[in-house]
């Protein structure tokens, strides 16, 4: 199909062309704009295109991202989710685009600045919507073709997102691999499930897509009519089975990696169960990976996703083969709380092969004889589970992970049958089930089944997840035996625990009958819980602060086991260097497997005694590298850095007179600061009198707080708390990588403080940092790194002050003469009044000399002269804007 480029003048004087032709025609609005971003761990730059493109009628809102350098790329679409837009996908696009990819995002059918209707990924709307955009990328000489018309190109996207994705694999064979997230498989049965209607969340659906009226108006009057009777229909349902990935599931053969979430009663684990047994049997590779958030709230560990569909495309689009994918199955699990921040926990869990939802089974005896249960007038009040639409705010999943639950079901509308205390620990990995004997005193009953996590108190009851299955039983009045299929979970129960199975009448979250009646429930059989052995936990993380042992001893421990029986000699040290903290000299870094592609390339610079320097560049530009070969962690490729004339490489005794302070410490909260500081000094086994403990705490400046526990300290005074702790021994040189993350205002300026107090005693402390007004103030010098290389290196005053803008004090106004008469001197540029004087931007071999002089002709009344630049300023000229 022709898929022409206009301008927007032609897309407004052709419309009637356009649809004669009754082709899909891509038009351009305006002009692309271009821009450029800056790899985080790459040195490629990325270009921009934004566009608005015309297609079949309506117009798509576009953003097109391609790497610098020449040539042909796999492509990648990548789509938003529900009542999102393209905006929402910019900085995994951009990641991409820096790894070698060409990347293709736009703004949905009626979200964004798109136009058209929302159709719920209507075949004929959203999904065509994508083929064409196929045949634009088809078109491009950036993106790699498998032939004529036929692009390399995969597609991923959560939610709304990844079920187009889906869809388009299914109705367009150039689609090569996907990795949808979050998504349903079947939309009738994620807002229908067994027939009863997830009411809630449809709702959020339809208000967060603008009203009924943005839909399109056959939706618009399911949804009513839906909503209205509180019972699907099948027309209802007909209509989002049409809609769904799985109406093309046959055709679907693409490899596919499937990230489902945990913490998600809109789209269960159900969902993605039941397509990746369409597409496996498809004979298309499928991993699946169940991630701790979801819609309902939790982790969405979006790094560790995006990093794991960056891989799936290199093996899939690239043909990388030695690409690590991942296992064929992996969880991720809940352990525990951090005691820095209160967060779950997590950890993974892998198998080599997806086990489905109901692997090894293990029967669990339950008691409980029949028990009535009450279905009020109006299904008021009714039970509650999650909190649909709350994910943005955590919902009540985060509580449930954390092992603080929260459900209320009331007296009188449940029946429930518990089990013994279990004698053993108990993993449950996929889909809980029972046959129940419900009778009824009306045609149809509606019943939620849910699974509980009762503590050896019986007070204590975790709902993992918050999440419920619906019921719905026909014909009911003179009872039957219904087949009882629980939410899929990954949860553990204790041993001592009980597991209790509950079966209530209402829940917030879905539409019961209005009218009253009354339920009789019994139990049929055991509870069968999935409990999927082969899926196996990595070891159980050490306590938090082994793992914060200051670089010298730890470094020295490492060098200690690994030299034992042979030893080798390291550089000579530098008798000249013996006082100075710190020179590096050529030093370059390569990326792994990369015989041209640099971390760090060449760099140079050195750090005298007392001075507080600041490392800056934007995200990419190999400050953390640096940083962990400073360390001893990792070995350069060329070069050499050295401390005090010693170099510096793993196990180096000269590491005792380094301390490091990165990304945050972990301490045990129930010791109290001291008593932490204290045991972590043990853990180093060195002397406690070289610890200088009070001499640390004093520059700290915490006080009273060393007393107290830690779990009762602010997130400020913990930042300070690690500050001590990598000041223990008191190093001669401190680093610091973001040392005010998270922290506010006041208690940044605190931050500050400390750094300088710790360099006005002869020490050198050094400082990674993206807050650059702070940088300012706390810094005596700075080097400027970018894509790996030294761009400036010197004094803050020197480095800020190197601008062509100047802002000259006055004792008094000048007049507007006289300002005429600056800005027509030879070497300005220009000459604007202010409240305080003149700003004056000098033409390229201007001087600020030469403008004194000539200011002085002028009479012009000087109090002062001095550059007009912030660091922020200065740092966006160094790097060229790109950060």
């Amino acid at each position: 199909m022709d898929l022409r480029v206009s301008s927007l003048r032609g897309l407004l004087k052709g419309p009637r062309r356009l649809l004669a032709a009754a082709a899909a025609v891509v038009a351009l609005a305006g002009t692309g704009t271009w821009t450029a971003a800056v790899a985080s761990d790459d040195t490629r730059a990325v270009r921009v295109s934004d566009q608005v493109m015309a297609v079949d009628g309506v117009r798509l809102d576009t953003s097109f991202f391609t790497p610098a350098d020449a040539g042909r790329h796999p492509a990648v679409l990548l789509a938003h989710g529900f009542g999102g837009s393209k905006d929402d996908v910019r900085e995994q696009a951009q990641d991409l685009a820096r790894h070698g990819y060409a990347v293709l995002t736009w703004s949905a059918r009626g979200f964004g600045r798109s136009t058209g209707r929302i159709g719920l990924n209507d075949p004929k709307g959203e999904v065509a919507d994508v083929s064409r955009l196929i045949d634009w990328l088809a078109k491009r000489p950036q993106v790699r073709l498998d032939k004529p018309g036929d692009p390399r190109v995969g597609m991923a996207g959560g939610s709304y997102g990844g079920a187009v994705s889906l869809l388009a694999a299914g109705h367009d064979h150039r689609v090569d691999a996907i990795a949808p997230a979050i998504t349903y498989w079947n939309l009738a049965d994620a807002l229908f499930p067994n027939g009863v209607f997830k009411k809630l969340w449809a709702g959020v659906f339809f208000n967060t897509g603008g009203g009924c009226t943005r839909f399109d108006p056959a939706l618009c009057r399911m949804y009513d009519r839906v909503a209205e009777s509180g019972t699907p229909d099948p027309a209802a349902r007909e209509m989002l089975r049409e809609r769904s990935p799985s109406a093309v599931g046959s055709r679907i053969k693409v490899p596919t990696l499937f990230m489902q979430g945990q913490t998600d009663s809109l789209f269960t684990l159900a969902q993605s169960d039941a397509a990746e047994k369409t597409i496996r049997a498809n004979g298309a590779p499928v991993d699946v990976d169940w991630i701790a958030g979801g819609h309902d709230g939790g982790d969405m560990e979006s790094d560790r996703g995006q990093a794991r569909v960056r891989a799936w495309f290199d093996r899939y689009l690239k043909g990388d083969r030695s690409a690590a994918t991942g296992p064929a199955f992996r969880i991720t699990r809940t352990g525990g709380v951090n005691s820095t921040d209160g967060t779950a926990q997590l950890r993974g869990a892998s198998a080599t092969a997806y086990p489905g939802l109901r692997d090894h089974p293990r029967g669990i005896a339950l008691t409980g004889g029949a028990q009535r249960v009450a279905n009020p007038a109006g299904a008021s009040p009714p039970g509650v589970s999650a909190l649909p639409g709350l994910g943005g705010s955590g919902g009540l999943s985060r509580l449930s992970a954390l092992g603080l639950g929260v459900s209320l079901d009331f007296p009188g509308q449940y029946a429930r049958f518990d089990s013994a205390p279990l004698t053993r620990d108990l993993q449950i990995t996929g889909t809980p089930t029972a046959t129940v004997h419900i009778a009824s005193t009306s045609d149809d009953a509606v019943l939620f089944g849910k699974v509980y996590d009762v503590g050896p108190d019986g007070t204590q009851q975790v709902l993992p997840s918050q999440l419920v299955a619906p019921l719905r039983v026909t014909g009911a009045r003179t009872g039957k035996d219904v087949p009882l299929t629980l939410p899929a979970i990954d949860h553990e129960v204790q041993k001592g625990h009980r597991l209790r199975l509950v079966l209530a009448s209402t829940d917030l979250g879905y539409a019961s009958p209005a009218a009253p009646a009354t339920y009789t429930v019994s139990l049929k059989s055991d509870l069968s819980v999935p409990t999927a052995p082969a899926v196996a936990t990595a070891a159980a993380p050490l306590p938090a602060w082994v793992w914060w042992l200051p670089v010298a001893a730890a470094a020295t421990a490492l060098a200690l086991l690994l030299t034992a029986r042979r030893r080798t000699a390291g550089p000579a040290p530098d008798a000249g260097l013996a006082e100075v903290p710190l020179v590096i000299k050529d030093l370059s870094k390569r990326y792994a497997k990369s015989a041209d592609r640099y971390a760090v390339r060449e760099l140079s610079f050195r750090v005298e005694k007392g001075q507080v320097l600041g490392l800056l560049g934007p995200n990419g530009a190999g400050k953390t590298t640096t940083l962990r070969m400073l360390m001893g962690l990792i070995t350069p490729d060329d070069g050499e850095i050295r401390v005090f004339g010693h170099a510096v490489r793993p196990g180096a005794p000269v590491l005792s007179r380094v301390g490091a302070f990165v990304e945050g410490a972990g301490f045990l909260p129930h010791l109290s600061g001291r008593e932490n500081l204290e045991l972590y000094w043990q853990a180093t086994g060195r002397p406690p009198g070289d610890a200088h403990l009070d001499e640390a705490l004093q520059i700290a400046g915490l006080g009273d707080a060393l007393a107290r526990a830690v779990r009762t300290y602010s997130q400020g005074m913990r930042q300070r708390l690690a500050i001590a702790q990598a000041m223990l021994g008191l190093p001669d040189l401190l680093i610091l990588d973001e040392p005010t993350n998270g922290l506010d205002p006041p208690q940044i300026r605190e931050m500050r403080e400390v750094m300088i107090r710790y360099a006005a005693g002869g020490r050198t402390v050094i400082v990674s940092s993206h807050l650059l007004a702070e940088v300012e103030q706390s810094c005596t010098h700075l080097v400027v790194m970018d894509r790996g290389r030294l761009v400036q290196a010197g004094p803050v005053g020197e480095i800020v002050g190197s601008g062509d803008t100047l802002l000259v004090g006055t004792a008094g106004s000048v007049e507007e003469p006289v300002v005429d008469k600056v800005a027509a001197l030879p070497g300005v540029a220009s000459a604007v009044r202010t409240d305080d004087g003149l700003l004056i931007r000098l033409e390229p071999g201007g001087t600020a000399e030469r403008l004194v002089v000539e200011l002085v002709r002028l009479e012009v009344p000087l109090a002062s002269v001095g550059p007009h630049r912030r660091l922020e300023d200065a740092f966006l000229t160094l790097i060229g804007g790109s950060a």
